[in-house]
């Protein structure tokens, strides 16, 4: 069944996609010229998954699928890689998500922290497979962990900022659909 977008579902797109160009664009300036000795964490990611879990609506997957496919051009990466494991992630997220709306933040958390860690390890092993160059181990870990443990203040800011929280039970939109 086509499903009608509203003006707030536009906005909230439009809002999403803001955020995703500032925090690429942000990642692409240089702030320091040293090596880096640790990673930080991927907020482009938590920002997806956080709208993926919370307002599945607002995020099409064909742009979660550009927007990764972009920042895999840009940041270096083998093009569309990362980008087919993000949307793989999103869609499983978007079809949890009713199932999700009752449970504590602790179980979403837990549950968005399996998926980052089955993306990394499936992006980790599929570049060892095909022989890519990749990152250490350990840097890998560290952007890793520290995504999983970002993700609370990013889920916090999503929902006060930007007003991306889960429906409750019950709660339709402005043409009477049950979200």
């Amino acid at each position: 069944m086509a499903e009608v977008a509203t003006p707030k579902i536009w906005i909230n797109r439009a809002v999403f996609l803001a955020v995703a160009f500032v925090l690429v664009v942000v990642q692409l300036v240089p702030l320091d010229m040293r090596p880096a000795i640790w990673a930080a964490p991927d907020l482009l990611l938590l920002v997806t998954l956080v709208w993926a879990v919370r307002r599945p609506s607002y995020l099409p997957v064909l742009v979660v699928a550009a927007i990764f496919l972009m920042a895999d051009l840009l940041f270096g990466r083998p093009p569309g890689l990362w980008a087919a494991l993000v949307v793989i992630l999103t869609e499983a997220l978007r079809k949890r998500s009713k199932n999700m709306r009752n449970a504590p933040l602790l179980l979403e958390w837990g549950t968005i922290a399996f998926g980052i860690a089955a993306i990394t390890i499936a992006n980790r092993l599929i570049l060892a497979v095909v022989m890519t160059p990749q990152p250490p181990l350990g840097l890998t870990l560290i952007q890793m962990i520290g995504t999983i443990l970002v993700y609370p203040l990013v889920a916090l800011v999503a929902h006060f900022v930007f007003g991306i929280s889960r429906p409750a039970p019950g709660q339709v939109d402005g043409m009477g659909k049950l979200l």
